[in-house]
């Protein structure tokens, strides 16, 4: 691969390799606790990052905890991100058909990006999906990424050695006090930032809804839905480096 990026260098008319592409993760769960209020995963964490991937070419593909088309919430199409996407045949169809997460490879690719949304809270954590793909993808070079809700994917993550993915590592999630500020603390599972430093995971946390992204290496976070295309800026850049 560098030699192919040094010939492209030394060449303009050769177009540099093409990366592996990012696939991005977003729950199947629908309902906020039992018989709570509709989730899903929340559009602006996966329209936003997809913008910043397209702009840059990086291919991208979707994957779901069940498969199918999953369940979506904070649908604000006031925001034009948002709109011109859900606007999108392509995009539509790409989101009703997103691949079973047990069926991926993730030796294909460059990047994982575990979108939130509140379902996340209920089906990635102590999901073996996840969990494979996720040490995976780290353990082969790649970048495991998440943000707000999304990093309950990594709640449960160990490595070949045994030790927590995040165990050591800074990174940023949606944080107590945001989850208490939607009033939705004593629905959730459990608080998400408090659980990764139980894990050993040295958090980082912003002022509530502010964006806050956080890379230590190949681990890259953001804390709420503002910090998404921040986080998806700091994936793009680590996969168009190792290319």
């Amino acid at each position: 691969m560098a030699a192919a990026l040094e010939l492209a260098a030394a060449n303009p008319k050769i177009a540099p390799p093409s990366p592996k592409p990012v696939l991005i993760v977003v729950t199947s769960h629908g309902q906020k606790g039992p018989g709570g209020a509709p989730t899903g995963y929340f559009l602006s964490e996966v329209t936003h990052p997809l913008a910043v991937f397209e702009a840059a070419k990086i291919p991208v593909e979707f994957a779901s905890i069940q498969g199918g088309e999953p369940p979506v919430d904070g649908l604000e199409l006031d925001d034009p991100v948002n709109a011109r996407y859900w606007k999108s045949e392509g995009f539509r169809a790409s989101m009703r058909m997103t691949m079973r997460l047990e069926a991926v490879d993730p030796g294909r690719y460059a990047a994982v990006f575990f979108a939130g949304g509140h379902g996340a809270m209920w089906d990635f954590p102590g999901d073996g999906a996840v969990q494979r793909v996720a040490s995976a993808v780290y353990e082969q070079g790649g970048v495991v990424s998440a943000v707000c809700h999304g990093p309950a994917a990594l709640v449960d993550v160990r490595l070949t050695g045994g030790d927590y993915l995040v165990a050591g590592k800074k990174l940023a999630a949606f944080t107590d006090s945001e989850e208490r500020a939607v009033g939705l603390d004593a629905t959730v599972p459990f608080l998400l930032a408090s659980k990764l430093k139980s894990r050993g995971a040295l958090h980082q946390t912003g002022p509530d809804w502010t964006a806050k992204v956080v890379v230590d290496g190949k681990l890259v976070t953001g804390q709420n839905p503002q910090s998404a295309t921040g986080v998806a800026e700091a994936v793009r850049d680590l996969v168009l480096a190792g290319r």
